[in-house]
């Protein structure tokens, strides 16, 4: 045996006295581990919450308390309404009380001769393999468990493909605090014959020894379901308990894990509505206008844009406050669609007095004319108030002919 170092027994016997002097801190989730030590040897450790001194810190380092996450405070960069709504997240899954009685340490001896399960046995290897099991079934009676388990590994030697040879000698590999042999026989057995209610059964009590309390419950109700056991029921009930804690609490966290993401989501909509707004506040046309100004209306972001940079020189405000109330209406913007497409479907609108004035508004903003646009001033060389004008040619003006200057009036 090492020697101990004097320090670290002086440690411990601090450690004890404190919790001596203090049971109640053994409830705290730091020091779990030195409860279920306690209870396993028959002690008792009292409920309830242990009091923390000032500062909420545990007398051998770390927090006692289950910790939440929050986000820090929006920078002077950034504005309060841009932060994103704090989430709080627990640091760890609270512990789940169960009752750790009877549970042993995982055996780790992995030589278990499985047999070779291409073989196909004999009348005679199955005759000799029954004769075994016979043999080994004996031993085990007798309590000599090892001897068992040698009997029933030549069995499987023989007649591998026998799926109650395994399952009987994972039993008594239970007998010798070999739980993990006990499942590798078990699962070999469930290959062969996925209904051995023995390889459920013991399988479940192997679970039941390693502490996998869910394992164990569900390979024990399905033994009772194929063949139902007085003994492997009672195993089921003294499970059920711990099973039970463990769902619940898988639960719960399955539910808090929901709504942390459905908190998200809903963080991340409203984000995007906040981000919508501004840019609804901010004014323009993100998508462009329909076919006529894909970039949109530069400098138009309120109502007196009106000749500012990179606006529409001589556009004054109140223009502009119509042509944002007109952008908002399905009937103008449908027309202003036809219109682009088909200049001459102007004509059709003349009648309609909400889209002519709007045109109207157009002309007077624009004298110079806005380039692509029907009837818009200088832009298209006329409106619809001009006269048409004969179309030029390249024929040299006639000179008027010339006047005599006598003139025979006829008289003599």
């Amino acid at each position: 045996m090492a020697a101990i170092n004097p320090e670290d027994l002086e440690k411990l016997k601090k450690f004890i006295d404190f919790v001596s002097a203090n049971p109640l801190i053994l409830n705290v989730p730091q020091l779990g581990f030195m409860k279920r030590f306690i209870e396993k040897f028959g002690g008792k450790v009292p409920e309830g919450e242990y009091q923390m001194p000032a500062g909420g810190k545990c007398p051998f380092g770390g927090d006692a308390k289950t910790e939440t996450k929050t986000q820090p405070p929006p920078s002077s960069t950034q504005d309060a309404d841009e932060a994103e709504p704090v989430v709080e997240e627990e640091s760890e899954e609270s512990e789940v009380e169960l009752d750790m009685e009877g549970v042993i340490e995982p055996d780790n001896d992995v030589d278990q001769p499985m047999g070779d399960s291409s073989k196909t046995p004999s009348e005679e290897d199955v005759d000799k393999s029954s004769e075994l099991r016979s043999q080994a079934a004996a031993a085990y009676s007798e309590q000599k468990f090892q001897e068992a388990i040698d009997l029933y590994t030549q069995a499987i030697e023989i007649n591998p493909g026998n799926a109650l040879f395994h399952a009987k000698r994972g039993q008594a590999f239970l007998k010798l605090k070999k739980p993990n042999a006990c499942i590798r026989d078990c699962n070999k057995a469930l290959e062969i014959n996925c209904d051995s209610a023995a390889a459920y059964k013991y399988r479940g009590r192997a679970n039941r020894l390693l502490g996998n309390w869910e394992e164990a419950a569900k390979d024990l109700r399905q033994a009772c379901k194929l063949d139902y056991d007085e003994e492997a029921d009672e195993w089921l009930r003294e499970v059920t308990p711990n099973a039970k804690k463990i769902e619940q609490h898988r639960l719960k966290q399955q539910r808090k894990k929901a709504e942390r993401e459905r908190k998200a989501a809903e963080a991340r909509r409203q984000k995007a509505r906040q981000e919508q707004q501004k840019q609804q506040s901010a004014g323009g046309f993100p998508g462009g206008f329909p076919g006529g100004f894909p970039g949109g209306f530069p400098g138009a972001g309120g109502a007196g844009a009106g000749g500012g940079a990179g606006g529409f020189p001589g556009m004054g405000g109140a223009n502009m406050g119509d042509l944002l109330s007109a952008m908002n209406d399905p009937e103008i913007m449908a027309a202003f669609e036809d219109i682009i497409k088909n200049p001459a479907n102007i004509e059709k609108y003349k009648s309609n007095p909400k889209i002519s004035k709007l045109i109207e508004s157009f002309k007077g903003s624009f004298p110079g004319g806005v380039p692509g646009f029907p009837g818009a001033g200088a832009a298209t060389g006329a409106t619809e108030d001009s006269t048409p004008q004969a179309a030029p040619t390249n024929e040299e003006p006639k000179a008027a002919p010339k006047k005599p200057d006598f003139v025979d009036d006829g008289l003599d």
